[in-house]
């Protein structure tokens, strides 16, 4: 049912980051799925049954982090998301759907978005899902009630009069309609759509169990004084004296260029 479990997040959190601040020329962004009938059914509850209570709420707070920063590169960056729902979309998998800007549900008569969690489960949805449903989708409180205790869901035109969706297409129309949507949504970005990026180099460390070592950065953990220790050492090199320069060793950051280009439109 494609489900996801924390290494998923991690490498979404990862490319996000990266489309976010390498790509500038990027505008839109369609989260989709590769399985047929489904979009997403959430964290893994095989996964999540074998965990300790304090590692499900880690879980639950780093996959929540991941949403907010959908959101918050769609509100500060430029980027906005379309969440492609081709199939079954539910639990964890519709509270990703939450923080993308536009919803689209295909119209193939079995096809739903649920958060089931209360009826199968006997938990609250862990990343947000209520929250948005209400804060951000400004879903009546009345159906959401409705909504988050059945646990088939919501499809068709009701998922759309409920706010659950921002639309429904028929199956033969659903790949045409989304390309549309975000070629729209690309269109009005105000990313600058000739700039470079900066470039996320791999990161080069080693990990101890009480200490970890980046190239720049020292972590020394304390478990019984419940402290860490950060120390952070500055590159070795000179700093580049212009934006030029800057640009040229690889600094490709597209801020610099920016403003490069306002100085030369000044």
């Amino acid at each position: 049912m494609n489900s996801y479990d924390l290494g998923v997040d991690i490498e979404l959190y990862d490319a996000l980051q990266r489309i976010r601040f390498e790509h500038p020329e990027v505008g839109a962004v369609i989260l989709t799925s590769g399985k047929e009938r489904v979009f997403c059914s959430g964290a893994n509850i095989f996964m999540l049954g074998l965990s300790s209570h304090a590692w499900k709420v880690n879980f639950c707070k780093f996959t929540n982090e991941t949403r907010n920063g959908i959101e918050d590169s769609s509100a500060h960056s430029g980027i906005k998301f379309i969440a492609a729902c081709n199939g079954t979309t539910a639990g964890g998998g519709y509270e990703l759907a939450l923080a993308c800007d536009e919803i689209v549900l295909v119209d193939d008569r079995s096809s739903a978005v649920s958060l089931p969690e209360v009826p199968l489960l006997g938990v609250l949805p862990g990343t947000g899902g209520l929250t948005r449903l209400t804060d951000k989708r400004h879903v009546r409180r009345d159906l959401a009630d409705v909504f988050c205790t059945t646990v088939e869901g919501v499809r068709g035109q009701r998922a759309r009069d409920w706010a659950l969706v921002d639309a429904i297409v028929k199956p033969q129309h659903f790949d045409g309609y989304i390309q549309q949507r975000a070629q729209s949504l690309a269109a009005a970005s105000e990313r600058p759509k000739a700039a470079r990026g900066i470039a996320l180099a791999p990161l080069d460390r080693i990990g101890e169990p009480h200490r970890l070592h980046y190239r720049f950065v020292e972590v020394r953990l304390d478990g019984p004084a419940q402290r860490v220790e950060l120390t952070i050492s500055a590159p070795e090199a000179d700093p580049p004296a212009s934006i030029d320069e800057a640009l040229a060793v690889g600094t490709h950051w597209w801020p610099l260029q920016m403003a490069r280009e306002l100085d030369d439109a000044s």
